[in-house]
């Protein structure tokens, strides 16, 4: 029986609503020329400006997590790049276009510069950073009379006809807005976009399927750099002279609250909270010596009224109550799809692994292998070193001594986002999923060690991005069908009960086709019948080559699915054998099992 259907309908809805909101705010745009005077042209095309900017500055925010408070360092530096260069105060003067495709160039550079500490900096240090940077260039355009003006400032650039006037500068500027917004969508629902807000929620589950941190988020570095660099150039232009005095502070607050305010993970809530917030500035002109105040009022209004921001207020497809009833239906036949490609009969060894904290030795001298197709249950009391092997597979530990063979190769320590692309999947004693994105993209997750398209295919949605995506999506599909939440494909993962995260955690491992996959406890918390489907699902995927290593206190249900077990005690091997013989080993059942 197919239940496809509520998912297409849930989805199509979403999408629905979604190119309503954009239909509506293009009639608008389209319209003002036609009922607006040249006043209404200005706050219009200060909102384009502004959205040029935050567009960018939402990957960075919104999607990656990335507290980026002092943007308007870079608005400043695209502003003083296209003056100074249409002024020719440093070389003979440059033509205004070209003048902001440099501006652009050098907010990508200085994107990546400032963004850089966010590799090793978080949150609050990470935006002092950034905030101290705005300041320096603040100061520098101050102190560098000779080329930017100083204090008294330089005269903007000037765009040639048609775009002199105020309604054809509006047109321009409405352009490269809409540009943008087309470009950064691509990027927020590709597997890019997907990567970012995994590192921003469960960044270990983002390693563990292949997301690579630091160039993830260079990537959007470079691009929220470019826009804003060209923002500033608009910026300057329709300002038609600037100083230093033009670029406050609460200018970038005004960009950082547009996301809060919009939403994170959203493009639709951003782009309606920077028109909001545009408004209000023009509305509460009189009250500008409060703005921080209001600002902060404002702030603290979404956050208690709705904290999901604009985009949980018109997101209808999660406000459908879930009937609590829910009966999971498997389909172990379409997992024949995600079937691993392996080369050896025993894909994992491992040989005389120690790993020590300090004088602590979690993992002391410890040796076995797993085969393809067999489900290799490692069992053992609380703190007897089953979860850390598990990370020292993965890549998160590094052990001290021994030897890890995967595949027919050293399999070398560390490196857990290379892990998916050999061939190695994991769960998690605790589901990790990203709570606010739909079921779907959770699993699609999985295949992002698999895609090898160019993040310039997908910022411009080149024919190669747009086939792998579907095939992503096709993939993710079949996943959740084989685990029975396809029904659940549109609806957000957190408002999933704990067991369906149990099996969707399996969905997205499994999206990488893994030689080995590795579940730590995957039984916690079900219910007998939830567990015997769990059990079919496991064999299952055995059955296809893959080798299964299962962690689980469950003594009864590792007895009753593995084919081989490993009983660890202190970090040390303390029997492997066959289930029958390990469950009456008397050290065994002294140490674990009990009378």
């Amino acid at each position: 029986m197919s239940l496809a259907a509520p998912t297409h309908a849930a989805s199509s809805d979403f999408l629905t609503a979604n190119r309503l909101t954009y239909c509506g705010l293009l009639i608008v745009a389209l319209s003002l020329p036609w009922v607006g005077n040249d006043y209404w042209a200005l706050i219009a095309t200060r909102a384009a400006i502004y959205w040029v900017l935050v567009s960018g500055l939402n990957l960075v925010v919104g999607y990656a997590g990335q507290l980026a408070i002092g943007y308007v360092a870079l608005l400043t530096l695209g502003a003083y790049t296209t003056s100074v260069l249409t002024a020719g105060n440093v070389m003979p003067p440059v033509h205004p276009y070209i003048a902001l495709m440099i501006a652009g160039l050098t907010g990508a550079f200085f994107g990546v510069f400032i963004g850089l500490p966010a590799l090793r900096l978080r949150t609050f240090y990470f935006a002092m950073t950034t905030l101290g940077f705005a300041t320096i260039v603040t100061q520098v355009a101050l102190a560098w009379q000779s080329v930017t003006g100083g204090g008294i400032g330089i005269t903007g650039p000037e765009f040639p006809a048609p775009f002199n006037s105020a309604w054809g500068f509006y047109a321009f500027c409405m352009g490269i807005a809409a540009l943008c917004t087309w470009m950064t969508s691509n990027v927020a629902h590709s597997r890019h976009g997907r990567a970012l807000v995994a590192i921003r929620d469960v960044e270990v589950a983002a390693e563990s399927c292949g997301v690579y941190k630091p160039h993830a988020l260079i990537k959007v570095f470079i691009i929220a750099g470019m826009l804003a660099g060209i923002s500033g150039g608009l910026f300057a232009s329709l300002q038609t002279y600037i100083t230093p005095d033009a670029f406050t502070f609460e200018l970038s607050v005004l960009f950082f609250i547009s996301i809060l305010i919009g939403g994170r993970g959203s493009i639709i809530g951003p782009l309606l909270g920077t028109i909001i917030l545009t408004l209000l500035q023009e509305i509460a002109a009189p009250l500008a010596a409060w703005s921080n105040f209001l600002y902060a009022v404002l702030l603290l209004v979404i956050v208690l009224a709705m904290p999901g921001g604009i985009a949980a207020l018109i997101d209808f497809k999660n406000k459908k109550a879930l009937h609590s009833d829910r009966n999971l239906v498997l389909d172990v036949d379409l997992l024949g799809a995600f079937k691993p490609e392996t080369k050896q009969s025993q894909p994992l060894d491992l040989k005389g692994i120690r790993l020590q904290f300090g004088a602590l030795r979690a993992i002391d001298g410890l040796d076995f292998h797993v085969k393809s197709g067999e489900i290799h249950g490692l069992i053992g009391p609380n703190g007897s070193g089953k979860t850390t092997t598990l990370n020292v597979i993965s890549g998160f530990y590094s052990p001290q001594f021994g030897q890890m063979v995967f595949d027919g190769q050293a399999l070398p320590a560390g490196l857990p986002h290379l892990r998916a692309g050999l061939g190695i999947g994991r769960t998690y004693q605790t589901p990790k999923i990203v709570g606010e994105a739909s079921v779907l993209d959770n699993v699609m997750l999985g295949g992002i060690a698999s895609s090898d398209t160019h993040f310039i295919e997908t910022v411009l949605t080149l024919p190669r991005a747009i086939a792998e995506e579907q095939k992503t999506r096709h993939d993710a599909l079949q996943a959740l069908r084989a685990v029975g939440l396809d029904k659940f494909a549109s609806v957000r993962a957190d408002r999933l009960q704990h067991s369906e995260l149990r099996f969707l955690e399996i969905a997205r491992a499994l999206m990488g086709r893994p030689k080995l996959l590795m579940l730590d406890e995957p039984a916690a918390g079900l219910s007998v019948e939830e567990i015997k489907k769990l059990g079919e699902l496991i064999k299952g995927v055995a059955k296809n080559g893959t080798a299964i290593l299962l962690v689980e206190h469950h003594a009864d249900f590792i007895f009753s699915i593995c084919d081989y077990v490993t009983v660890l005690n202190l970090g040390k091997p303390l029997a492997s054998d066959i289930p029958s013989v390990v469950r009456v080993h008397k050290e065994v059942v002294s140490a674990y099992l009990g009378a």
